[in-house]
């Protein structure tokens, strides 16, 4: 098996591992063991347990900050783009949910990660960039403050997935849509502009 094939072959199995466990439960040996693979050869590809968190982090949050930056690039409206950024980020806990287990429970939660890692900002800076392109256009609103509605949609989102990932909220295939349509409607819907 090829290098990069190992190597993420540990990394899908840390995934499944720490979204089990939880991140400070696991060991690097369950791990190892979940993959299939020697002990030794996750040092080899990772120098600890906290940068295989990282990579899963990096790789993971960067696929879906991809996703997002290509809703931006569509050359939709404002509107649409949020729209589709709000189905990607919400199906996401469809086709990969114990990566959104992992995501809510360990590393939006944790500092460590949070302080070193800035693509969390990239997120809210192009969910910035769509409402006030919005704005330019016409179609959303001027008197609200573009930053402050990025937080407030990203927010959304993630409480939802936390409902999702706590058992607090229904997540079958009609209980996700039901939250697309809220949420777009609800938010998306309260920045565009009213007319009389």
């Amino acid at each position: 098996m090829a290098a990069e094939d190992k190597r993420q072959q540990i990394l899908s199995a840390a995934v499944r591992v720490f979204a089990a466990q939880g991140y400070e439960a696991t060991r690097v040996g369950d791990i190892a063991k979940e993959a299939g693979v020697a002990y030794g050869l996750v040092y080899h590809y990772f120098g600890s347990k906290d940068a295989v968190l990282e990579a899963v982090f990096r790789e993971q949050w960067g696929r879906l900050l991809a996703a997002v930056a290509l809703a931006e690039q569509t050359g939709e409206t404002a509107a649409e783009q949020l729209e589709l950024v709000v189905k990607i980020v919400l199906r996401t806990w469809r086709d990969d949910p114990d990566l959104v287990r992992l995501l809510v429970r360990e590393i939006t939660r944790s500092p460590h990660i949070q302080d070193e890692l800035d693509e969390i900002g990239q997120a809210f800076a192009s969910l910035e960039r769509i409402v006030a392109r919005g704005q330019e256009q016409g179609t959303f609103r001027r008197d609200v403050d573009p930053r402050l509605a990025a937080w407030m949609l990203y927010g959304a989102m993630e409480e939802v997935l936390t409902g999702w990932v706590l058992g607090q909220l229904p997540d079958d295939a009609d209980a996700v849509a039901a939250a697309e349509r809220e949420v777009i409607g609800t938010l998306v819907g309260g920045l565009r502009n009213r007319v009389d």
